[in-house]
Order: structure tokens, then C-alpha cells, then sequence
């Protein structure tokens, strides 16, 4: 790999980034303007959407298109990678645990972890069907 294209994948990556971040940020707050329980309903939104979509670009991206070399970059690591928000996730499961929340974590934690390794396998199954 050259320079050149080493520095394209990174420039792929930040914009991917940047995109997932802003995309992280307006889905979350959407969601939770909508939410009227003590659950961190944006967070798991997020990151369900997000590993759905990582299992779909994973399928297409490896097996099905062949792509230039700084999609996946952009898509996987950039986008979904700033989007996805395993960080939050984590802060929002100790914080309810901290604060004696215990039912409502261990809710939140095992439904996080179930629903996005589904919807990772549901996006991958999506993928294999429609191409």
C-alpha cells in the first residue's frame, strides 16, 4: 500500500466518522424526544441499527461488491464505527447499576447484547438474499 492510498483510507475513515457521529447524535436524540421511560432507548436504538447495518455491509461489502478500496474503510470503521456506540452503551448499563437501577441494567444490558447480535445476523441474512 502506498501513501496515497493509505492516506485515502484514512480520509475515508475520518469522513465516515464524521457522518456516523453526526448520524449517532440525531438518531439517539430523536429516539429518547420520544422516550418516557428510565432506559437508554437511544443508545440500544443505535446500536441495533448499527450492528444490523455492520452485518449487511459486512455481506455485501466482503462476498458480494467489489468496491473501491476506501468503502469499506468509510462504511465499516468511519460511519457505522462513530455511529455504533458500544462506549455509551457501557457508561449507560454502570450508571443504572449505580444508581440501584439493577432490574432496568440488567435489562438493558442482556436486550442490548441479544438484539444487536440478531439484528448483525438479520443484516447479513438480508444481504445473502438480496444478492
Amino acid at each position: 500500500m502506498n501513501a496515497s492510498s493509505s492516506l485515502a483510507i484514512y480520509l475515508s475513515i475520518a469522513a465516515g466518522g464524521a457522518i456516523g457521529a453526526m448520524s449517532r447524535y440525531w438518531i439517539s436524540t430523536t429516539v429518547e424526544s420520544f422516550n418516557h421511560y428510565n432506559f437508554p432507548l437511544g443508545t440500544f436504538v443505535v446500536n441495533a441499527l448499527g450492528s444490523f447495518f455492520i452485518g449487511l455491509c459486512f455481506v455485501v461489502l466482503m462476498d458480494k461488491v467489489q468496491l473501491i478500496e476506501t468503502w469499506r474503510p468509510l462504511l465499516m470503521i468511519g460511519f457505522l464505527g462513530a455511529m455504533t456506540t458500544f462506549s455509551t452503551f457501557s457508561l449507560d448499563a454502570l450508571l443504572l447499576f449505580q444508581q440501584g437501577n439493577y432490574n432496568t441494567a440488567l435489562i438493558y444490558t442482556t436486550g442490548s447484547v441479544v438484539v444487536c447480535l440478531f439484528a448483525t445476523l438479520s443484516g447479513m441474512q438480508l444481504a445473502k438474499l438480496i444478492s
